[in-house]
């Protein structure tokens, strides 16, 4: 990915696959300035960021696992050639969220999370393409709900304001994901 820098220092990705990435990174760079010290004390802005970091590196731990399970979906030979292009579709949408997370959590001064050397998937129950696309379905469905609650959470409003957005990306992929199953895309008027 190509990035163009900004007169504000801003480095900001380029193209239109971009979008998310541009609007969420613009939104980590105003957060970082409102985390610099605008009217309140230096104390309660270190607690801020310090939970935002927690905040963030737990939503940075399941992009991650979300990345190396579409990765096994791709891999596992059981999804047909349109299906398994928009599950690495999929799959670059969540190594944006997961860049974007990482940089941020740099940003604020802390250590971001890594992948982990292996993660505990139900491969023995993955055998036929619904089975991957019902698996995938039930991580995209925890990913709106962890951000669900995230949100809120942040100290920062600018930060919630780019979780929020990617919390509309992973609902997208969990609607996509159950239309795919034959399922209803939104089965109900609220996510909980």
């Amino acid at each position: 990915m190509s990035f163009l820098v900004r007169s504000n220092g801003l480095a900001m990705p380029a193209g239109r696959r971009a979008l998310l990435g541009r609007s969420a990174c613009l939104l980590s760079g105003a957060a970082v300035a409102l985390l610099a010290g605008r009217g309140t004390l230096a104390a309660e802005r270190n607690d801020a960021a310090a939970q935002d970091v927690r905040i963030l590196n737990t939503a940075l731990g399941a992009e991650l696992e979300a990345i190396a399970a579409y990765q096994l979906g791709a891999d596992s030979g059981l999804l047909q050639k349109p299906v398994r292009d928009l599950a690495l579709v999929f799959q670059g949408h969540h190594k944006e969220h997961a860049d974007l997370l990482a940089k941020t959590v740099t940003q604020l001064g802390g250590r971001a999370a890594t992948p982990k050397d292996k993660y505990q998937f139900p491969t023995e129950t993955l055998k036929t393409q619904a089975d991957v696309l019902r698996f995938a379905a039930m991580l995209e469905k925890g990913a709106v709900s962890a951000y669900l609650g995230a949100v809120p959470a942040f100290g920062n409003r600018e930060l919630a304001k780019a979780a929020a957005s990617i919390l509309g990306d992973e609902a997208m992929h969990w609607a996509i994901l159950r239309n795919a199953l034959g399922e209803v895309p939104v089965p109900s008027a609220f996510v909980s």
